[in-house]
């Protein structure tokens, strides 16, 4: 996936944000809560992204995953694909849906209404 191909899926998600910032990293936000970054490492594009607990244990396993920097040694479950193989597009693409629904999940239930954001449940 390029950065161009990473913005614009992040864009196709409701109520989410877009900054450059940290070093010129592409960043993603759903309200005011980060969902998904891509920035430069290692001389390539890197994507972060929250995870589930599981995937947490999973994926940093695979060549070319580790627990992001910064983020991960906070404490919190996040990942990022920095070399090859990493993920390939469509997996890439779910986790950063899952990403986005697991920070979105964090917000109010009165903010998700507010920013037009489905709450599960609810129809």
């Amino acid at each position: 996936m390029t950065r161009a191909e990473f913005n614009a899926y992040c864009a196709t998600f409701a109520a989410t944000s877009h900054v450059v910032q940290w070093g010129n990293a592409d960043v993603w936000k759903v309200a005011d809560k980060v969902f998904a970054i891509c920035g430069w490492a290692e001389a390539r594009d890197a994507f972060t992204f929250k995870v589930t607990d599981f995937a947490f244990e999973v994926l940093p396993g695979m060549p070319g995953i580790r627990p992001a920097p910064y983020l991960a040694s906070r404490g919190m479950k996040w990942v990022q694909v920095y070399d090859e193989p990493g993920l390939d597009d469509a997996g890439l693409r779910e986790h950063i849906a899952l990403s986005y629904d697991l920070v979105a999940a964090g917000l109010s239930k009165k903010k998700r209404r507010e920013l037009g954001i489905p709450i599960p449940g609810e129809g």
